[in-house]
């Protein structure tokens, strides 16, 4: 399976040790500020199981993610096909990780190496991000990415019940030609 580095972190295949950190992370309602809800334990090993198998299947998908020097897992980043069921069709991008290493320009670096990927050795034409309309933190990283953001894109995501704030929600959109010169 290929896995993806950059300067500071490894996107890879998930390993047991993953599991214990990554339920500690989305039991964090901090973390799953932007999700209905935080999962069990058993959802997150669930979902552990459904990334690797994609990983497996397809050879890219949601990698873990770890910190090269030390070896630290700390999230999980990569490209995953849109959800059926959603107004548009599309690979997106994502990232999601623990609140220790919020603020140190990782989930930049790996949704980077996820685009990069998806460009480079998918020859994809385009890769989505989607989050909730007040996900700042999130859409930041977007901007940072060079996506663009369109409002007419904006939708209520079907999977959130209608009343819930965070229903509403964006697309930002990175196209293979509107990759800068030099942008890895």
């Amino acid at each position: 399976m290929p896995e993806l580095r950059t300067d500071r972190l490894v996107l890879r295949d998930w390993r047991t040790s993953d599991l214990a950190p990554w339920a500690a992370m989305n039991a964090d309602p901090v973390v799953r500020a932007y999700f209905p809800k935080v999962l069990t334990r058993a959802e997150s090993e669930a979902s552990v199981a459904g990334f690797q198998a994609d990983l497996d299947r397809r050879g890219w998908g949601w990698w873990a993610v770890e910190i090269a020097a030390t070896g630290e897992f700390i999230g999980f980043a990569g490209l995953d096909p849109v959800d059926d069921g959603m107004p548009f069709t599309g690979v997106e991008a994502g990232w999601r990780l623990a609140r220790p290493a919020w603020g140190h320009g990782y989930a930049t670096e790996a949704g980077r190496a996820a685009v990069t990927h998806a460009f480079e050795r998918l020859a994809l034409p385009e890769v989505l991000a989607v989050t909730a309309a007040g996900n700042l933190r999130s859409r930041a990283v977007m901007d940072r990415l060079g996506m663009t953001y369109d409002p007419a894109d904006d939708f209520d995501d079907p999977e959130i019940p209608e009343g819930n704030p965070l229903r509403r929600s964006v697309v930002y959109r990175l196209r293979a030609g509107d990759r800068r010169p030099g942008e890895r």
